[in-house]
């Protein structure tokens, strides 16, 4: 049977939740994701509940569909136990990295479970990098490990451009364990397909460096770290022309082909005259 239990299992608690969360909000704000429940309650549970919640059918069935896509590979390969692994890891994962993220923010909220979701297919793209995955609205494959880089590069931009209301940070922190895990369970993943892990950890890792760094960066526009920044300013001084060489340039193609830096130093050379 070309399915999986353990996503199935996950499916229907799912929709359980939000079908009740959906009909009583208490039960909703009790289980779901609120940075000062979890910091000064201690109501560390909802790292984990707040992933059977969602903010209704739509985000439901997206989060819902696409798990069951990817669950099957998984599953078949590591094993109900492992796939059940990789998806909580990565649930926790995402949450734990929106709590360092909204630390400061008590009165953040947030449901979904995105942050899982994204695990399983880092994991299924780091166990299959090259295969073609489809979609109904594009008649051509596309190859996972594009997907895969595309997917975190619009999380890192997401997480720093904060112009939706889409959990960015969750997806980033479960695609980050979600690659781990697979390694973790089956390191001849991180030898044979060594490049595509590099691709997924490498710009994670260079962002949390930079946020860890330079936490100002979340809220500061076109701000990336001073590390960044001293990069941008940074620029190659392009080699000075000789009077010789302006000469021959304005002979050969006229003084309008010189550059502003050119004439500068046109007028430099004058003035020494």
């Amino acid at each position: 049977m070309d399915q999986s239990i353990i996503a199935i299992l996950i499916i229907t608690a799912t929709f359980l939740a939000t079908y009740q969360g959906e009909k009583d909000r208490w039960f909703k704000e009790e289980y779901l994701f609120w940075t000062d429940g979890i910091l000064i309650r201690k109501e560390w549970q909802r790292m984990i509940t707040s992933g059977f919640l969602h903010s209704g059918w739509w985000h439901f069935g997206f989060n819902m569909v696409t798990l069951f896509s990817f669950s099957y590979a998984l599953e078949y390969i590591f094993g109900m136990t492992q796939f059940a692994l990789i998806y909580f890891a990565s649930l926790l994962g995402g949450s734990l990295l929106s709590l360092y993220f909204h630390r400061n923010h008590g009165d953040y909220k947030a449901l979904g479970a995105s942050g899982a979701v994204s695990g399983v297919i880092m994991a299924s793209i780091v166990l299959m990098p090259t295969a073609d995955l489809y979609f109904f609205f594009i008649p051509y494959g596309i190859p996972s490990w594009l997907l895969g880089a595309v997917f975190i590069m619009v999380s890192i931009f997401g997480i720093k451009v904060q112009a939706d209301n889409i959990g960015h940070d969750a997806h980033l922190g479960g695609a980050i364990v979600g690659t781990l895990m697979a390694c973790a369970l089956k390191p001849q993943l991180a030898v044979d397909h060594w490049w595509v892990v590099l691709m997924i950890i490498v710009p994670c890792s260079v962002f949390m460096y930079l946020v860890v760094k330079n936490p100002a960066m979340l809220f500061m526009e076109d701000y990336w770290g001073e590390e960044v920044h001293s990069l941008k300013k940074f620029k190659f001084k392009k080699k000075k022309l000789t009077l010789n060489e302006l000469l021959d340039k304005i002979r050969t193609n006229g003084v309008r082909s010189l550059s502003d830096k050119e004439r500068k130093w046109l007028k430099e050379y004058r003035e020494k005259m």
